[in-house]
């Protein structure tokens, strides 16, 4: 069985955890439906691969009551019918914020204006800030070679657990 390279750093540097965490519930906000940054999450984890987060808002939105067709249809969002106009709007965002690198204008004016158009600037703040950190949990747990599987069922309602959250 594969191992991780590392236990994960924000186990064990000091308050590493609790920095993230925080950072993570920063996102929150009334504005913006939980389900969607659980979308934006399980997205951004496909485009990255990172199995544990994929593994983990997976479960988030199926115990949120999210349908087995919303979750198979995240990876092709584009070309499907389940997906509301604000989603859309939030999963764009989040690939051009992840996908940086990919082109020579990564976040185009007119994937922000769409999000702009669906969210008001605190809620657009807000899951901006969603997208910065599952990035940053999803490099954590790919450079250090985490194992999905390895993380127990949640116990706690979905809705306890910081929205960004992927250890």
């Amino acid at each position: 069985m594969k191992r991780p390279r590392i236990d994960n750093p924000v186990l064990t540097v000091p308050g590493a955890l609790q920095a993230l965490m925080a950072f993570s519930e920063t996102a929150t906000h009334p504005g913006l439906p939980r389900t969607t940054l659980e979308l934006v999450n399980l997205r951004v984890s496909q485009i990255n691969g990172c199995s544990v987060c994929v593994e983990m808002h997976s479960q988030g939105l199926k115990q949120a009551g999210e349908s087995d067709a919303r979750l198979f249809a995240v990876a092709a969002w584009r070309d499907s019918s389940v997906f509301s106009d604000a989603e859309r709007a939030a999963l764009a965002l989040a690939e051009a914020a992840t996908r940086i690198s990919d082109r020579p204008d990564p976040v185009p004016d007119d994937i922000f204006v769409e999000a702009a158009r669906h969210y008001d600037e605190p809620a657009l703040a807000r899951l901006v800030i969603d997208i910065a950190g599952i990035n940053a949990w999803n490099r954590l747990n790919v450079t250090t070679g985490q194992i999905a599987g390895q993380i127990p069922a949640p116990s706690v309602p979905a809705q306890a657990v910081p929205v960004g959250a992927s250890l």
